[in-house]
C-alpha cells in the first residue's frame, strides 16, 4: 500500500514481465534467430507478397511505398529446415479462456498445411492462450480433426482449451530460446 500526502491510498500494480511487451511472432523470431545462431535449424518468417501500386519519391534515397495490396492470401507465417525435415507453421493467439476459434484459421491455410504433410513435411500451429500465458504446439492432424468436424458435421466452431491440454504439446517459455518449440518437434515428430 502506498500512502500519498493527500491521504489517498493506492495498491501498487503488479507487472507481468513474461513477454516483455513482445508479440507471439516476435517471440518466435527471437527463437528462430537463436536456433540459426546455434546451428540448430534454419527457420524464417515468410514475407507477405504485395503488389506495389504507388511510391512517393521525396528524395532520391527516401522512396516510400504509399499504396500496396496483398497479391495472394498468405499461407503460413514460418517455414524452414530442422534435422533434414521441412517445417511449416503459423502462429495464432487467443484472448479466450475456453477455446481457440477456428475462424482464426483460413481455408487456404488448412489446404497448405495438408499439402505440407502430404509431401512429408511437419506442419502445425503455435497457439498462445493469452489469458493463461500458455503456449501449445497444435499438430495439423488435431487441427484438421476439429476443422473437418466443424465443416462436415456442424461441429464446434472452436478448439476447446481442454483439448489443448489433452491433445497438443506444451511449449516452454524461457530466456534462450524464448519458445523452444523445436524440442517438442524433435520429441514427437522426428524419427
Amino acid at each position: 500500500m502506498i500512502k500519498y500526502p493527500n491521504k489517498k491510498q493506492v495498491e501498487p500494480k503488479t507487472k507481468n514481465y513474461a513477454n516483455l511487451g513482445m508479440t507471439l511472432e516476435a517471440d518466435i523470431d527471437v527463437t528462430n534467430t537463436f536456433y540459426l545462431n546455434q546451428g540448430i535449424a534454419v527457420i524464417h518468417k515468410k514475407p507477405t507478397p504485395i503488389q506495389v501500386v504507388n511510391v512517393s519519391y521525396p528524395a532520391r534515397n527516401k522512396a516510400k511505398i504509399v499504396e500496396a495490396y496483398y497479391k495472394t492470401p498468405s499461407t503460413t507465417d514460418f517455414n524452414g529446415v530442422f534435422k533434414g525435415r521441412y517445417i511449416d507453421f503459423d502462429a495464432k493467439e487467443t484472448n479466450s479462456k475456453t477455446s481457440m476459434p477456428l475462424k482464426n484459421v483460413h481455408q487456404h491455410q488448412i489446404e497448405h498445411l495438408q499439402s505440407v504433410v502430404k509431401h512429408g513435411g511437419i506442419a502445425f500451429l503455435i497457439v498462445h492462450f493469452k489469458y493463461y500465458n500458455e503456449y501449445f504446439l497444435l499438430p495439423s492432424s488435431v487441427l484438421l480433426k476439429y476443422w473437418d468436424d466443424h465443416l462436415h458435421n456442424n461441429g464446434r466452431k472452436s478448439i476447446p482449451y481442454s483439448a489443448f491440454k489433452k491433445e497438443t504439446y506444451t511449449i516452454n517459455f524461457g530466456y534462450m530460446p524464448r519458445l523452444d518449440y523445436l524440442s517438442v518437434v524433435d520429441k514427437y515428430f522426428i524419427d
